[in-house]
């Protein structure tokens, strides 16, 4: 069938007797790491969101190169939810390992595609299901054995183009998108999607509610993961070294800068490259590069992860001590120790915040969305140089490595803010240099950047003094690390204020950073309408934190911290800085499975703590029971 008749085909109605879900569904691909579906499913993904459907993707795979399963979940939400969310509706069944058990997670009236193969139709009688031949189905696509295995994800799409009424040209769109200027491969590609729509009109007749009609929600939006959004905040920023050890789940960050580095920093007439980049051996030596050539006077980064920022704390301590920007990206995942690679969680955030020995504290900065992903990394660098000191990024692996939906991002407005550098102007205004010298009452210093005629000075992460000599006395060691202090109180102010929602008729507050800001978002809405409870919202974006904090307690009974880690480590360092009476307030809401964080878990966990009594639902979880009930 020629691909222009299939595209306008009318899809038939689904049965009378079973509502439409339209928008509102999440597609769980289920296939082996290393298989190519990766292709297939962003396809997929890109399709329904230019179709204007809000829409947000979870890849789940294993830390291996290939061979264990992985699981890729499509979240359509006419209502813009993003957050990760527990059921599944649609499921493709392509491993035979795990089809089975996934088939039977799967709640009543959901929907299977799956190979023939499997013979999953007689696992449940409660779903739909849909018998795919897709080794048959691809041979009519191409003789070549290798590119069947790579091409043969691609049927799936097509069959759920006609199920689901995914439009068949926007596949064609996002294939073009990824393949670019490859134009047999996009060809080869619509062959497949037009051989799987033919056979599912053909031979499946539709039986699910399930349903992708168009919207016009995304306007002005791209699809765009952390890591890629970091790198192109960290471009704009003017960074010009990058030093860098791979690692799971950061390592994309580096390579995608890499890659706008060399299409954008590179004079074309010279093929001068005004950026340097070292794979360094370790992580240890990333920070400590990083730090000699902030020390040097360039806007220096490095990224990494749990394992790395571990490595790292000696060289942070001397970057703290002796002053020297950086900006370090932390894209958090599951530990302690290798931990689970490629899960996400959010389980450094005190490590960090007091990474090195002695009394460290450092800046840190929360995105939630590419967006701040962008917009923080341009600040960060203005911050780490304006204070002298590392500046800690805390993405994670949820935000780093999945699509998310996101405005475009907006040139910087402002030049960069390069602090106290000294010159000649300044040193005539100041009398004399000490580069440890609090001259304006803030707590910063000013520096010399080597290769200037202004003074030079030794720099040592040893006992000195306000000139920078070395020294042992009790008197210049307390005024050095009280001014150090100074200094980190007065960053407060300069960094991103928190985002505050007070409704007036609550008592209740809550407060989350970073990723977990979706869940709450959706969390929030469930508690409203399922069991009448009114919440104040108070995000998180950096520590240390605004004196807005205090605040917000102050106007709710009981505040809840939610957080993806066991130890509840931003209630730990919030109370670090709170009254006691405050800190007593604080009750934690924990999510720590590797999984992202879900708004009914938030919504359980909340109801329960809250007196609610609360029973399972098959069709919503865990829903609040005779919620007047409303506990203090």
């Amino acid at each position: 069938m020629p691909a222009s008749d299939v595209a306008v085909q009318e899809r038939p109605a689904p049965s009378a007797s079973v509502a439409p879900v339209v928008n509102d569904f999440s597609i769980q691909v289920a296939t082996v790491n290393g298989s190519g579906s990766q292709t297939a499913n962003l396809v997929l993904l890109r399709a329904i969101f230019q179709m204007g459907v809000p829409v947000s993707a979870k890849n789940m795979f294993p830390s291996n190169i290939a061979g264990l399963p992985t699981w890729f979940t499509i979240r359509a939400s006419k209502d813009g939810y993003v957050g990760w969310k527990k059921k599944t509706e649609v499921l493709v069944a392509m491993n035979p390992e795990t089809a089975r058990e996934d088939v039977l997670n799967l709640d009543a009236g959901g929907m299977v595609v799956f190979d023939e193969s499997l013979k999953l139709d007689s696992v449940r009688s409660d779903l739909v299901f849909y018998s795919v031949p897709f080794d048959k189905l691809v041979a009519e696509v191409t003789r070549d054995v290798t590119m069947r295995r790579r091409i043969r994800n691609m049927i799936y799409d097509g069959v759920l183009s006609r199920l689901l009424g995914v439009e068949l040209d926007q596949m064609e769109v996002a294939l073009r998108k990824h393949f670019g200027n490859k134009v047999k491969v996009v060809a080869l590609n619509r062959q497949a999607l037009d051989v799987g729509y033919a056979f599912a009109e053909q031979h499946l007749e539709i039986r699910d509610p399930y349903r992708i009609e168009s919207m016009d929600e995304n306007g002005g939006r791209i699809l765009i993961d952390g890591n890629a959004a970091a790198a192109i905040g960290c471009m704009m920023a003017g960074v010009t070294v990058v030093t860098w050890y791979p690692i799971t789940p950061s390592s994309s960050l580096c390579e995608t800068l890499i890659d706008y580095l060399a299409k954008y920093r590179v004079d074309k007439e010279t093929g001068k490259a005004s950026f340097a980049v070292v794979q360094a051996e370790d992580e240890i030596a990333a920070l400590g590069m990083a730090i000699g050539a902030g020390w040097a006077g360039a806007r220096s980064m490095t990224a990494t992860s749990g394992p790395g920022i571990s490595l790292m704390g000696e060289f942070a301590g001397l970057a703290y001590y002796a002053e020297v920007p950086a900006v370090i990206f932390d894209i958090q995942r599951v530990g302690p120790s290798t931990g689970l690679p490629t899960r996400t969680a959010q389980g450094d955030v005190l490590s960090t915040a007091f990474l090195s020995h002695g009394d460290t504290r450092h800046p840190l900065l929360f995105p939630c969305s590419p967006e701040e992903c962008y917009s923080m990394a341009v600040n960060a660098f203005d911050l780490a140089e304006r204070f002298q000191t590392p500046v800690f990024v805390l993405s994670d692996l949820d935000l780093g490595m999945n699509r998310w939906m996101s405005p475009t991002f907006e040139y910087p407005a402002k030049p960069m803010d390069r602090g106290k550098v000294l010159d000649e102007e300044t040193l005539d205004r100041i009398g004399r240099f000490g580069r440890y010298r609090d001259v304006d009452g803030d707590g910063i210093p000013y520096r010399s950047v080597p290769g200037t005629s202004m003074p030079a000075y030794f720099c040592r992460g040893s006992g000195h003094n306000e000139s920078a000599q070395y020294s042992e006395r009790a008197d210049d060691y307390r005024k050095n690390v009280d001014r150090l202090m100074r200094k980190f109180e007065t960053l407060r102010n300069w960094l991103p204020a928190p985002v505050v929602e007070i409704n007036r008729k609550a008592r209740v507050g809550i407060i989350a950073y970073g990723t977990t800001h979706w869940a709450v978002v959706e969390s929030r809405d469930q508690l409203r309408d399922e069991a009448d409870l009114q919440t104040s919202y108070y995000r998180h974006r950096a520590y240390p934190f605004r004196s807005a904090l205090a605040s917000f307690i102050e106007r709710h009974d009981r505040v809840y911290v939610v957080e993806q880690n066991r130890d509840a480590q931003m209630v730990t360092l919030m109370r670090t800085d709170l009254r006691p009476e405050l800190a007593g307030r604080l009750r934690s809401v924990l999510h720590y499975s590797g999984q992202p964080i879900d708004a009914r878990t938030i919504t359980d966990d909340i109801l329960i703590q809250e007196g609610y009594r609360v029973e399972f639902s098959e069709a919503n979880g865990l829903i609040p029971h005779d919620a007047g009930v409303g506990g203090e």
